[in-house]
């Protein structure tokens, strides 16, 4: 059984690690959010200890060790994108493995100097990349390389996943704190494309603001038109009907990708190959933080040649600019 603390705990992905980590036989020593709305623990792991300043969280990690001997051997990081890179450090001073969410750092740079801290510590940072675990992407996977050696597919990836007036005003909706909606909701799309793909050749964006982004990705295999959006209006009137709020597409040469399913095992999954010496560390995350960072700093290209239908869709306001107020 090893030792587990938390950062993020009332984050909405916590419940996933949580969960992962009771299903692998494992035990949460101590937990940390600046907010207290954890009453999950009680479903995992009720005798965690919890705390809401950081301060004290990490002087209790350290007498655990000192008094008790119970050392810590991996920290869970659940916290908002920008901070991933500090409490990754702290898990690896702490001698301790990370495993972080996704986006695991903002920047390139970041991921080579936690490549020296790996280093000097001896332990590990691993990236939650669970769409490499789904059963659809590995077959997916494996009929491209199967396939034609100079064969490039024709791939349109489009996900809608609406968010109200809350998100603007949370850290998600800074780009400097989330990265922007790309790399907010776009990396492990990416990743996959990446890791099914092949490397980047070109990356173009038709299209970047406050609620969506477009454009368009040229890997060693594929030719990929993509589009992101928070916005409810984006989503196909049909999709509407059935009352849902997400919509979903991957289509290789035409075909529909079907991985509407199977994401709830998905992290305990990344936990257990974790456990067994696997995993997927700084590297594997690398180009997935690549295409996001130069997203979000490219300039934006005219929508001639290959690009996304939905691109062309009228832009909706920010609900807080524009003469609107906070």
């Amino acid at each position: 059984m090893k030792n587990f603390a938390l950062i993020g705990a009332a984050g909405y992905i916590a419940p996933r690690h949580l969960k992962a980590i009771k299903d692998t036989k494992n035990n949460l020593i101590a937990a940390y959010d600046k907010f207290d709305s954890v009453g999950i623990m009680d479903s995992y792991f009720p005798n965690a200890d919890f705390f809401v300043e950081f301060e004290r969280f990490d002087r209790h990690i350290e007498k655990l060790k000192r008094q008790r001997d119970i050392n810590l051997d991996y920290v869970s990081i659940c916290t908002p994108n920008y901070l991933h890179d500090a409490h990754i450090r702290m898990a690896l001073r702490r001698d301790a493995h990370a495993i972080c969410e996704k986006p695991l750092v903002l920047n390139p740079w970041n991921i080579d100097a936690l490549s020296d801290i790996e280093k000097a510590t001896q332990k590990k940072v691993y990236s939650i990349l669970q769409l490499r675990l789904h059963e659809s992407i590995i077959a997916l996977k494996r009929k491209i390389e199967n396939g034609p050696k100079d064969k490039i597919y024709d791939v349109d990836l489009t996900y809608l996943t609406s968010r109200g007036h809350w998100y603007y005003t949370s850290w998600k909706g800074d780009d400097s704190k989330s990265g922007g909606i790309a790399s907010n909701i776009g990396v492990h799309f990416y990743d996959m494309l990446s890791w099914v793909f092949g490397d980047v050749k070109e990356n173009r964006v038709h299209l970047h603001n406050h609620d969506r982004a477009s454009g368009y990705l040229e890997f060693e295999k594929a030719r990929v038109r993509w589009f992101l959006s928070i916005d409810y209006n984006v989503i196909p009137d049909e999709v509407k009907e059935t009352g849902q709020r997400t919509y979903r597409s991957i289509t290789v040469d035409g075909e529909e990708i079907e991985f509407s399913g199977g994401f709830t095992e998905l992290h305990t999954k990344s936990y257990e190959d974790i456990l067994n010496g696997n995993g997927f560390g700084l590297q594997d995350a690398r180009q997935s933080i690549e295409i996001v960072q130069k997203i979000r700093n490219s300039e934006i290209s005219p929508l001639t040649g290959d690009y996304h239908p939905f691109a062309k869709k009228e832009n909706a306001k920010h609900p807080f600019r524009n003469g609107n107020t906070y």
